[in-house]
Parts: structure tokens; sequence; C-alpha cells
């Protein structure tokens, strides 16, 4: 009767997850994930004087990068203007008439 008991004993092994740190349990037999054990979360900060530096800077990130972008949307007009009076004068300077294609040279 202990023999029969040994065979039917479903048969399990633990196996750390390399990605994120879980315990995944498998059945031996059916190749089956019986359990999972999700890692212990890291703490972000230490404490909370340090998430509270970490805000501030981040805070003072975003600021910086708006103020650069309402920098860029003032300086916008003058920079097509230049660019639209550089074709222009292009456009004057050109030669009038069809430009050649290779197509039309042979």
């Amino acid at each position: 009767m202990l023999s029969v008991m040994a065979k039917t004993k479903e048969t399990t092994f633990e196996v750390t997850c390399p990605d994120c740190g879980a315990m995944i349990r498998i059945d031996a037999s059916t190749g089956l994930v019986v359990s999972h054990t999700s890692a212990p979360r890291k703490r972000m900060f230490e404490d909370l004087e340090t998430a509270a530096k970490a805000m501030r800077e981040q805070d003072e990130r975003k600021e910086s990068i708006f103020r650069q972008s309402v920098d860029a949307e003032k300086n916008k007009a003058d920079l097509l203007e230049k660019k639209f009076a550089e074709a222009l004068r292009k456009a004057k300077d050109a030669p009038e008439g069809k430009p050649l294609r290779d197509f039309d040279l042979d």
C-alpha cells in the first residue's frame, strides 16, 4: 500500500524566475504550473525625504522642458518667415522654364 501511495504522490519542484525573481511551483508529472508567488517589490526610495526630493527634481525637469517648448514656439514664426524668404529668393534666382529631365535628353 505504501508503494502505491508513493507512486501516486505528486512531485513538485520550485523554480525561481530569472526575469522577475518570482517562485514558480511546477508539477513534475504534467509540467504545469501549480502555483506562482510573486517576488517582493523593491522599495524605490528609502525614506519620505528622498521620495520628496525626487518629486521636486522631476517637477523642475518638467518645468524646464515646458519652458524650452514655449521658447521654441515663440521663435517658430521667425524661423518659418526666414525659410519662406530664402525659398522665395531661390525661386526668383532660378531660371524660368521647364526643368530638364533625363527623359527629355534622350
